[in-house]
């Protein structure tokens, strides 16, 4: 605003859109490399034999709860309510390792959601502690996805980008807002994977959708295509079918009956992930990793009998390749996307620090 006028609706649709372009390329490129670190370790650790399959999952989020509860202190320094006492806010400075004591600290997208409207109050300082988290639950093979991370991961760093640098603070919002549409999209190859991700979340907390706030997830969306296509980045595999359906009605019918049965495998498996995440007021963290990890091994050996060990790693890649190489029946495909949803739900229980999107991806593909 000028002596209090505000500014014309086009030129605040292209400020908004020129902070949505330079949050979503530094964004996505932070996120990109975040995200190429655990496909190399994931790489890695899916060439060792069967116990290091079913045990180094274990560790990871053994490492995940460590990073977050043991560097990670629990003050009180966020509240969704501004403080009525200024001397309050000074005494409860931010830094990289003080989490609010109401918020589950493994859930990236609580934070993204809490500050939708408000994001120059986005905790920007802890993301190097979750990214550690991150990197240690999904490269070491939990089952957990990468979307949740890169869109924490790109919001960050476009709230720092702009915090930091007095002439871009203007531009704090469209900045977080298509970093985190960027990094999605970037992991997806696709543009409006991004920009309607963020939509979403904002829709959580019924943010309006503005014009401004439109152009801000275009361009992230935009630019994180971008980033994939410059790059040739291949992060996320989506499925492609190799038999066509034989007409429109085969192929309606085939999508409504896939997609109403993996809705309700995913419908229900996030009911209990949002039980779980309740857990965090109720129980100890030691005793949450404990009982999670247990029902973590249990699937995951289970899993590896009824397909192949490579099928519980990680966010669902193993599993896809496995359903793409063998003969089985549909009653065999339906096991073990059940045993994914358990598994995904399970790791949130121990206290692993990822996203769910894409496992359940993995499942209706």
């Amino acid at each position: 605003m000028e002596n209090n006028k505000p500014l014309p609706l086009l030129i605040r649709v292209s400020l908004w859109t020129i902070g949505g372009l330079l949050g979503g390329l530094v964004g996505s490129l932070t996120a990109v490399m975040l995200t190429q670190a655990i496909k190399q370790i994931l790489d890695a650790v899916s060439r060792l034999s069967t116990i290091w399959l079913l045990l180094l999952p274990l560790l990871g989020v053994t490492l995940a709860v460590l990073v977050l509860f043991g560097l990670g202190k629990g003050a009180p320094v966020q509240t969704l309510v501004p403080r009525q006492d200024a001397n309050l806010d000074q005494l409860l400075k931010q830094t990289w390792y003080s989490f609010p004591h109401d918020v589950a600290r493994a859930d990236l997208t609580g934070d993204v959601v809490n500050t939708a409207g408000a994001e120059e109050r986005f905790p920007w300082k802890r993301a190097p502690l979750r990214a550690l988290a991150i990197l240690s639950t999904v490269g070491l093979g939990a089952p957990m996805g990468t979307e949740s991370p890169a869109a924490h991961i790109g919001v960050a760093t476009g709230v720092w980008l702009s915090s930091k640098n007095p002439a871009l603070r203007r531009l704090v919002r469209p900045a977080a807002i298509g970093g985190g549409a960027a990094s999605v999209s970037a992991l997806m190859g696709i543009p409006l994977v991004g920009s309607f991700f963020m939509f979403e979340l904002s829709q959580r907390r019924q943010i309006p959708l503005t014009p401004e706030r439109a152009a801000a997830m275009v361009a992230g969306g935009v630019v994180g295509w971008g980033v994939n296509f410059i790059f040739k980045l291949s992060l996320i595999r989506l499925v492609v079918p190799r038999v066509p359906p034989a007409d429109l009605w085969d192929a309606v019918v085939a999508a409504l009956f896939i997609g109403a049965i993996a809705g309700v495998i995913t419908s229900l498996s996030s009911e209990a992930i949002y039980w779980a995440r309740g857990l965090q007021k109720q129980t100890r963290p030691a005793t949450r990793l404990l009982f999670g990890s247990l029902v973590m091994l249990l699937l995951a050996i289970v899993t590896a009998q009824v397909a192949s060990p490579a099928a519980a790693l990680g966010p669902g890649g193993g599993a896809i390749v496995w359903a793409e190489s063998v003969e089985t029946t549909s009653y065999h495909l339906l096991a073990v996307s059940l045993l994914r949803a358990a598994s995904t739900t399970a790791t949130v229980v121990a206290g692993g620090c990822g996203g769910v999107f894409v496992p359940f991806l993995a499942i209706g593909d």
